[in-house]
């Protein structure tokens, strides 16, 4: 007998459409366990690879030394990592000083400030930036934006720097940022917005303390995918700020060391992800210890961005608003 609480059965009867509709579960059950495998794989290699150059090189040195030189033919060896996270770091903390607000204000803009139509338009132009290939941002970086630095500000710039490539990863993440925060903006209730206007707030008010505080967990997240868009860049990068491994002076101030950002900025350097181009396409041997940092260098990064998407999940969960 059945309980009063059930209700009918409303599902299509079985048959070949069962058949059918188990199939097509099957086939997604597969791509996903394909996704799944495949990034084990990527980890168990770089796992794999990192522990034999660990086992041939001194990992302290690996973590703290301050000297790049990979090896080749009657070249000095030392696989220091220092220099290449300075150099990391020092694009992608300036990308965020450029995509984080601009992206953000853009995406009040559409989502609060900007009519329909302009919006229709705005939006697909911003988003054509992402499709853009990156090897024509470092170019552009290379040919139009640091002859303009050094004209109009910095006349002893090199030609390859970390700025001008910083200033182009930065304009690469805008979209990114602009148009998560823009759907996260969107999907608060109009209720709010309206609750708000009918407490005497004005447009402003009610975008800046009503609207961006009920979409921060979306925003947050954008930030951090687009600062992991940053770390993992290689083509602005490699085009824009060359490919020298530098290691900036160290400065004293009351006892406290620092490193002034003009060292790191008007240089050139090196990041991560160049080095690990430049390593593989070089002149040293497959499966040698130079060749077996590439891997090595690679779980860094891969944690580094793993890290970073896990606290954007633990952000989202935190402060995510249900309507």
């Amino acid at each position: 007998m059945s309980s009063p609480t059930e209700g009918p059965d409303l599902r299509r009867s079985r048959g070949i459409q069962g058949i059918r509709e188990g199939s097509y579960g099957g086939f997604f059950a597969v791509c996903a366990g394909v996704t799944v495998l495949t990034t084990l794989a990527i980890v168990l290699l770089l796992l794999d690879s990192s522990l034999e150059f660990a086992a041939e090189a001194s990992v302290w040195e690996f973590l703290t030394g301050t000297n790049w030189s990979p090896g080749g033919t009657g070249q000095y060896v030392a696989y220091g990592i220092v220099p290449l996270v300075i150099g990391t770091l020092t694009v992608t903390i300036t990308a965020a000083f450029v995509a984080i607000p601009i992206g953000t204000l853009t995406a009040v803009y559409l989502s609060e400030y900007a009519s329909p139509r302009v919006r229709s338009v705005l939006k697909p132009m911003l988003e054509i930036l992402a499709g853009v290939p990156t090897v024509v941002y470092g170019i552009f970086a290379l040919v139009y934006v640091t002859p303009a630095l050094k004209a109009l500000f910095f006349q002893d710039l090199p030609i390859f720097n970390a700025l001008s490539a910083s200033l182009m990863v930065g304009i690469m993440t805008i979209p990114m940022v602009s148009s998560i925060s823009e759907d996260a903006m969107s999907a608060v209730p109009d209720e709010l917005r309206q609750a708000g206007y009918s407490l005497g707030g004005t447009k402003f008010d009610v975008s800046t303390g009503i609207v961006v505080p009920a979409s921060l967990s979306g925003i947050a997240s954008s930030y951090i995918l687009a600062i992991s868009r940053a770390i993992g860049e290689t083509m602005i990068v490699v085009v824009a700020m060359g490919q020298r491994a530098n290691m900036p002076d160290v400065r004293n101030l009351g006892g406290i060391p620092y490193i002034h950002p003009e060292d790191v900025l008007f240089e050139p350097g090196m990041t991560i992800t160049v080095a690990m181009v430049d390593t593989a396409t070089g002149d040293l041997t497959g499966g040698g210890t130079g060749y077996k940092s590439v891997f090595a260098l690679g779980l860094v990064l891969f944690g580094v961005t793993f890290t970073l998407n896990v606290i954007s999940d633990l952000i989202a969960q935190r402060y995510r608003e249900v309507y």
